[in-house]
């Protein structure tokens, strides 16, 4: 076994023995983002053994929340995953982490263990005020974990806040420049909706 291999699932064993989890291979971790409670989005990202798997990260544009609501947004895009998952009858993880503190915390718990009837561990990656991921929380109102900081399990985890993190305002940021480009496109006159949306395809955004 390689050293770097070594060194991923040894943090990922700090992580599961710190949540009191028998053993973590898979981690899927969510973040949202919003521009003064618009464009609400939210991201999720996947670590299998304590490496990064991009061909499952996943995007989210809320679909039944209006403006910045942390609970009903963390629970529709929980409710949507989850509900896929079993559906499709697709592996679960071993953990799911939330970039927030207890209200998203609350809001998964509640769809994971309330309407889906699962037993997947859930916690919130609780920020220091370089906004870093400083502890865990796993249950609302109870002492936070904490984590060596020179441990590998806590180097693993700012990476999986930074990299949700980074994802998530990403796709923002992508979305809110092909809604800009299609604001310009409704100023121009003769362009119908078919060649607004062909454009919209081809450029995506107002940088090309």
């Amino acid at each position: 076994m390689e050293m770097n291999e070594q060194k991923t699932n040894g943090a990922m064993q700090e992580i599961a023995d710190a949540l009191n989890i028998p053993e973590i291979h898979r981690i899927e971790a969510f973040d949202h983002s919003h521009l003064s409670g618009e464009e609400m989005v939210s991201a999720m990202v996947v670590f299998e053994d304590g490496v990064p798997n991009k061909k499952l990260y996943r995007k989210y544009k809320t679909k039944t929340v209006a403006h910045a609501d942390e609970r009903a947004e963390t629970m529709e895009v929980i409710r949507r995953r989850y509900s896929r998952l079993l559906k499709e009858h697709e592996a679960l993880p071993d953990l799911i982490l939330m970039d927030g503190g207890e209200i998203q915390l609350n809001a998964a718990k509640e769809v994971i263990e309330d309407e889906l009837g699962l037993e997947i561990p859930v916690a919130a990656m609780v920020k220091n005020n370089q906004h870093k991921t400083a502890d865990l929380l796993k249950e609302d109102g109870a002492p936070h974990v904490h984590l060596d900081p020179k441990s590998q399990g806590f180097f693993l985890l700012q990476r999986i806040q930074d990299e949700v993190h980074r994802f998530a305002i990403t796709f923002h940021r992508q979305l809110r420049s092909k809604n800009s480009l299609a604001s310009k496109l409704d100023e121009i006159n003769g362009v119908g909706p078919k060649t607004r949306q062909k454009l919209l395809s081809h450029f995506g955004s107002l940088k090309k």
